[in-house]
């Protein structure tokens, strides 16, 4: 990191968050505060959706996991523009027409107190753990890859996001969301464009490489429940993890009820639909031609270089010696098999084409026995060391090879992303504490000022704790699937519980209540046996599914205990 750099990285930071407090310091009351004065335009709507949901581990992990596992990720999006029509359609003319500043208040006037208070508190569980893995997942890589300390880093973007969201509510976290949604999509194509002219083929060349590599592998139509990403799971799993997630997560219905009209809420989450999907395809792509550069440019055998210079260092130095250049011998007889294949191409000889295929495939897979390897010497010499480097493979492609200037701002896309979602949770976090616990069962009587303050207090502590869990959180196999599979555990039940107050009205309060705590008991059972053999039946779902087996669980468990609790008591006589 050189000056400008650093330059680039602090000064952007510190104008998005200035200019969020300059346009939206000191809202006097509780509606203002929550939902910003009902003001916001169907671009700041649209461009606040996409920010919250697009958090560091975005831009950290999608381009990781598009280098190892290929395009295939980008299924978990295509049920996002269905769920988008459906929440227009349903969800947000009731929100609307209840003038409710939470989603959780409808529940209470179509069931009861309890249901609201359940499933408010299945989302301050889930999105208060979320929040904390939204300031871990960069701060780790941050910390590693500019040398800071982990806990200071934790605590920086920490505080810097409470500072605004305390400042202006609701209003300041969209504002500063359209500044840091232009950094990020901005740096994230500047990224590209180098990257695809530093690869030394041409365009075309480089995806017949990745084609040819299977990284441009976008649809998998085959039905395989253990398969996390396929179009099956896309359609079905993810649909309703997206319906529960954007109609009944509070840090995105805040982002939308905030809106001027409905109209322009409408139009806001329409447009998060329709972008969405192109904007993920974007980042995966940047992804597979970070890959492809790396097959004509030897990648470090172990990206998270940290681990690697504590082994120079150790009494493995001579063992990793060895494996490193059995690693650049494989990487170099690789490379000439990749132009054999190009060359092979080019002529439409097929049988070269299967042999040069063949011949990489082999070679990969040796490199991973090497990789393997390292990392089984990098746990001897610290048993408590992180091997998984797949959120690194980026940031280090940056650091190690774009130009200065352009690398502080690929830094601050990672910060501006981080600070947008952490923004977005901490606001929804306080909302959701304040209106439906707070003031509906603690402090029922007090003034709009009161409950303003409330919420900021409660923006502090949410902040506090996320800091603080993201300072004792471990590292996941993948920090994206993390907060996938977070959301999986909560959002079937919670949504089930909205799917049931909007379509099956001769259901009461009681039996979803139980319905819900029944599913997700049942889903956590699922979590924790899954991967397991139980007698002969092997239990391998991928955990997209659980948001359908969480919604659909409460739906039928519903049915069966209205049925059940409304049936009338037997006669004496």
């Amino acid at each position: 990191m050189s000056y400008l750099d650093w330059t680039v990285l602090f000064g952007t930071l510190f104008t998005i968050a200035v200019y969020g407090i300059y346009k939206t310091y000191g809202p006097k009351d509780m509606d203002k505060y929550i939902r910003g004065g009902n003001d916001m335009n169907w671009l700041t709507i649209g461009l606040s959706i996409m920010a919250t949901q697009a958090s560091a581990i975005t831009f950290l992990s999608t381009p990781g996991q598009a280098y190892s596992d290929g395009m295939r990720f980008i299924q978990f999006y295509f049920g996002l523009p269905v769920a988008m029509i459906v929440i227009c359609m349903f969800f947000l003319p009731l929100y609307y027409r209840l003038k409710v500043y939470t989603a959780y208040e409808f529940l209470e006037q179509r069931f009861d107190l309890k249901t609201r208070t359940l499933t408010a508190g299945l989302f301050l569980i889930q999105r208060g753990l979320a929040a904390g893995i939204t300031i871990y997942a960069p701060a780790i890589i941050l910390s590693t890859l500019l040398g800071w300390n982990l806990t200071f880093t934790n605590i920086f973007i920490g505080i810097v996001v409470i500072i605004y969201t305390v400042s202006g509510g609701t209003k300041a976290v969209s504002v500063t969301q359209k500044q840091q949604m232009t950094v990020m999509m901005g740096g994230m194509v500047l990224a590209g464009i180098i990257v695809i002219q530093m690869i030394p083929v041409s365009f075309t060349e480089a995806l017949q490489v990745a084609g040819k590599m299977e990284k441009l592998n976008i649809v998998n139509f085959e039905f395989d429940l253990s398969d996390r990403y396929n179009f099956w799971s896309g359609f079905t799993g993810a649909l309703f993890l997206f319906l529960s997630y954007f109609g009944t997560d509070q840090s995105q219905v805040q982002r939308y009820l905030s809106g001027r009209t409905l109209t322009q809420s409408r139009m806001g989450l329409m447009m998060n639909g329709f972008l969405k999907v192109p904007m993920q395809f974007i980042i995966l792509f940047i992804g597979v031609m970070v890959f492809v550069f790396y097959q004509f440019y030897q990648p470090p055998v172990i990206f998270n270089t940290i681990q690697t210079d504590k082994l120079k260092e150790s009494e493995y130095l001579e063992d990793f010696k060895v494996l490193e250049n059995e690693y650049t011998n494989i990487f170099e007889n690789k490379e000439k098999s990749i132009h054999s294949l190009l060359g092979a191409i080019e002529s439409e000889d097929e049988a070269a084409v299967e042999k040069y295929k063949g011949a990489i495939s082999s070679q990969t897979k040796a490199q991973e026995e090497v990789r393997d390897k390292v990392k089984e010497l990098i746990v001897q010499n610290d048993p408590l060391a992180e091997t998984r480097d797949t959120d690194y493979v980026f940031m280090r492609f940056v650091m190690d090879y774009l130009p200065k200037g352009v690398i502080g701002l690929l830094f601050a896309v990672i910060f501006s992303a981080a600070m947008s979602s952490t923004a977005s949770e901490l606001n929804a976090l306080s909302s959701t504490t304040t209106i439906d616990i707070y003031r509906r069962s603690i402090k029922k009587e007090e003034s709009s000022n009161h409950y303003m303050k409330s919420s900021r207090w409660f923006t502090v502590l949410w902040g506090i704790f996320a800091i603080l869990f993201a300072t004792y959180a471990t590292l996941f196999e993948n920090l994206i699937q993390a907060v996938n599979l977070l959301g999986s555990l909560f959002y079937g039940s919670i949504l089930g519980i909205f799917m049931v107050a909007f379509f099956m009205k001769w259901v009461g309060g009681r039996a979803v209540f139980m319905a819900a705590i029944i599913s997700e008991i049942l889903i956590l059972t699922l979590h924790y046996f899954n991967g397991q053999t139980i007698g002969d039946l092997s239990i391998d779902i991928g955990f997209l599914w659980y948001n359908a087996i969480g919604c659909l669980l409460v739906m039928l468990i519903a049915t069966i205990l209205n049925l059940l609790l409304s049936k009338p008591k037997a006669s004496n006589l």
